[in-house]
């Protein structure tokens, strides 16, 4: 093996290894944040303020019941804190990060959100024998009526705060669950997580004012999206996978 071709391998495992870490993986859902509070503080107004991400509200209406009116101000304090200490813990042991890895993450979850579609779409269609690709364009429901500028800022939202809610702290406590109260090894309280998690990921679509009308076909698709990003989650991290997941709602929604 030549050195060229010896630090091309070496190239392509440190980017792999460093973008799972939080200077890069938090960092680069950053953008996300910032880009659906924003739309969702342009395109609220009287009759707008409330379409927001269904994860979104979950998490801010559990943290008002909890502490009260400042709930939500107060969780979204304790989430950027902690994520601006992981950031700086570890970016003072790395010693820095690598412009070009964001642009590498930028493109492998893109290529990512297609394939996972295509992917996750072909085994719904040879399991119940129809393609239903386009089953999370809302079909019927409210979100099919919707501007293309308020699926965009939903698409984004789901990335950041359904990966969040779903991945980060669902998945996490029900493998602790299974670990402590059913006496599960890792790998075992993993899996139960995963298909737990992909369940209740798919019919929190159907819940609320603007969620879908029930059909068995959409159902499977979410659930399997749902494995499918538990999967990523637990390889890539949270950066890839909320982008991921924005980009492959923001491809079915908006386009």
């Amino acid at each position: 093996m030549t050195p060229s071709a010896t630090l091309g391998l070496g190239g392509r495992q440190s980017y792999f290894s460093a973008t799972r870490a939080p200077r890069y993986s938090l960092l680069f859902a950053l953008p996300l944040l910032v880009a659906y509070e924003m739309l969702a503080a342009a395109l609220g107004g009287p009759r707008g303020a409330e379409v927001r991400n269904g994860a979104d509200v979950i998490l801010k209406e559990l943290a008002s019941a909890a502490m009260g009116t400042r709930g939500p101000i107060v969780l979204m304090a304790l989430i950027i804190g902690a994520s601006v200490y992981l950031v700086w813990r570890d970016w003072k042991r790395s010693g820095g990060v690598r412009g070009a890895f964001f642009g590498g993450m930028l493109l492998e979850s893109s290529l990512l959100a297609v394939v996972f579609g295509l992917i996750i779409g072909t085994i719904t269609a040879r399991l119940l024998g129809a393609m239903h690709l386009l089953m999370m364009n809302g079909g019927g429901g409210a979100i099919a009526g919707m501007s293309g500028p308020t699926r965009l800022m939903l698409s984004l939202g789901a990335g950041l705060y359904e990966e969040l809610l779903f991945r980060v702290f669902l998945v996490g406590a029900l493998a602790a669950l299974g670990k402590s109260l059913l006496g599960l090894g890792r790998r075992g309280a993993g899996i139960l997580a995963a298909v737990l998690g992909a369940v209740l990921f798919s019919a929190f679509h159907y819940i609320g004012r603007y969620g879908d009308p029930f059909e068995i076909q959409s159902f499977a698709f979410r659930a399997l999206s749902g494995l499918a990003f538990s999967g990523l989650y637990l390889m890539r991290g949270f950066g890839i996978t909320a982008w991921t997941h924005a980009l492959y709602d923001t491809f079915l929604l908006v386009f």
